[in-house]
């Protein structure tokens, strides 16, 4: 007992020293937690109003509330005696290897950053990202979602979307159509010009200006190739690829003007 009562001036005193020091850490974490809150905040005003994408001002408010909040916690376990130089070296070390480990999100989450501040496609786009065609649904940090025409929805991981070519439709707000039809040799071509024109311009899909063209692409071997060209907005553009190819069928039947299919002919001799 009289050990113990000896060391009790000693308990008493580290008690005191660290009790004080883990309440200043406790201190020092709460006030700056409330700080970073305020700046992050005023940051990701300060991006806003600068005119950027609201995705990049959370992106960027995030981001620097996460770095600020690192450096109150390593000020707060300095407090407590612990030495922040070999903390640090841990933290370098653990994230190297949850960085070696997600090499794949990373690479995403670096794609979805360039994609933010460049803007190739935006929210509404009708867009052919990784070989598919759709309307861009959302897009955030990792991935970018498509509305496909079927409904169908996609989700790409932004390291795919940004590996190839990026055709952005509705970028210029209109798309043409490339439709292919074939006529027989016997058929009048200007006649079925004229009919293909008149058939295409009962449509709502197709615009006035610029005006639907209709030409001879190719003689082929069994018909002549004609190629039309109507343009639409791009968001009309499957639905108006539909309707046009049933209505220049249509029209060509009513004017008697063929369409023909292959043909061969055999012949017999008898020896």
């Amino acid at each position: 007992m009289e050990q113990i009562k000896s060391y009790l001036p000693i308990i008493q005193e580290n008690v005191m020293v660290y009790g004080i020091n883990f309440v200043k850490a406790i201190v020092i974490f709460l006030i700056g937690k409330f700080i970073v809150n305020i700046i992050a905040k005023a940051v990701g005003k300060g991006v806003e109003r600068s005119g950027a994408d609201p995705m990049l001002a959370k992106f960027v408010t995030n981001i620097a509330y996460a770095l600020m909040l690192t450096f109150v916690v390593i000020a707060a376990i300095s407090q407590l005696g612990v030495q922040t130089a070999s903390l640090v070296a841990i933290l370098g070390a653990a994230g190297l290897a949850v960085g070696l480990a997600l090499q794949g999100s990373l690479a995403n989450f670096a794609a979805g950053v360039m994609t933010i501040i460049f803007r190739p496609y935006n929210v509404g786009d009708v867009v052919e990202v990784a070989g598919l065609t759709g309307q861009v649904e959302e897009v955030d940090i990792f991935t970018t979602t498509l509305r496909l025409p079927d409904k169908t929805k996609i989700i790409i991981p932004n390291g795919q979307a940004l590996e190839g070519p990026i055709i952005n439709f509705t970028e210029a707000g209109n798309r043409r159509m490339d439709l292919a039809v074939g006529i027989s040799y016997d058929a009048d071509i200007q006649q079925a010009r004229e009919v293909i024109l008149n058939a295409i311009a009962e449509s709502s899909y197709v615009l006035d200006t610029p005006a639907p063209t209709v030409g001879v692409t190719e003689l082929a071997d069994n018909s002549v190739n004609l190629t039309v060209r109507p343009w639409a907005k791009a968001s009309d553009h499957p639905a108006a690829t539909l309707e046009l190819l049933e209505r220049i069928k249509i029209a060509l039947d009513k004017a008697e003007i063929g369409i023909p299919y292959p043909q061969r002919d055999v012949h017999i001799y008898n020896h």
